[in-house]
């Protein structure tokens, strides 16, 4: 058991060692929008989402810094995801977690620089919404996350037995529905509008155009790849008999469907298993049972 376990954590370590100047930058960058989304578009407009909208919500009620709010939120869910989630799901939170609410802190001034004046609110909300999702995006394809609800969704899915969708639901409809006690309906719909912006411009735009990935792999190395799937990316695996058209070889194909989240890690770890590995990778737009 031990052995397999270093054989996955092996294979992340070469993955998020690869390339990391391009990957750190892609990371920095993107939160970096993503805090300047906040305070230029999403603060003024009282749109509340994620661990942001808390920190809107409180700063209308106690008036407190969104900056400090979001921080000691994260380091609270930071500790919730060691213990519920593990040690390796954790490690790929830790940087943006705390990255996030300083660079907010950091770009509190970029209201006074970037003064919207009489912008119709629709367009700064809209505005706010793909400056966000593009962020998001961007620290998504670098292989991490700035953490917040998507760790409570994690823990509700793992230990509550529901779908991430059902998940999101239930956390940022609580989270939408305080904004429209708060601030209203105009505020509460900006909201919701702004959330399906921001998942599908970080899911179609940035990272492909569907919810989940379709691989199918041909490798010499099929137990490790196999074992990787399982083991590393806790994703089911199903094996299909294959004959080679021209060499008339008969091999083996891996199948699996992955959020298209981890299309990356799943991507660069066949690379390290096998640099010789032919897979295709497809859209998936529905998934239905199994696990």
């Amino acid at each position: 058991m031990l052995l397999k376990e270093t054989f996955d954590d092996n294979i992340m370590k070469q993955i998020y060692n690869s390339d990391r100047l391009k990957r750190y930058s892609l990371f920095i960058i993107g939160v970096l929008i993503q805090a300047s989304a906040f305070n230029i578009f999403i603060l003024p407009s009282n749109m509340s989402f994620g661990v942001s909208g808390i920190s809107v919500v409180l700063k209308q009620l106690l008036g407190l810094n969104p900056a400090y709010i979001i921080l000691i939120a994260n380091l609270l869910l930071l500790i919730a995801s060691l213990v519920y989630l593990g040690k390796e799901a954790t490690s790929k939170t830790i940087a943006g977690a705390l990255l996030y609410p300083l660079l907010i802190e950091a770009t509190i001034f970029l209201p006074s620089v970037i003064d919207l004046g009489d912008t119709e609110p629709v367009i700064v909300a809209l505005s706010g919404a793909v400056l966000y999702g593009f962020g998001t995006g961007l620290v998504f394809k670098a292989g991490y996350t700035t953490g917040g609800t998507d760790v409570l969704k994690q823990i509700i899915s793992q230990y509550g037995k529901k779908s991430l969708g059902q998940a999101t639901i239930y956390i940022e409809g609580f989270i939408v529905t305080a904004c429209l006690f708060v601030f209203g309906w105009q505020a509460f719909i900006y909201s919701i509008i702004s959330l399906y912006i921001i998942s599908t411009l970080t899911d179609k735009v940035i990272l492909g155009i569907s919810k989940y990935k379709t691989f199918q792999i041909i490798t010499e190395k099929e137990k490790e790849v196999k074992h990787f799937i399982l083991n590393g990316l806790h994703h089911g695996v199903t094996i299909l008999d294959s004959k080679g058209g021209f060499t008339g070889e008969k091999k083996k194909i891996l199948l699996c469907t992955i959020p298209t989240k981890q299309y990356f890690i799943l991507k660069e770890g066949i690379m390290q298993i096998d640099k010789k590995a032919f897979f295709i990778v497809t859209d998936t737009y529905e998934v239905r049972g199994g696990e």
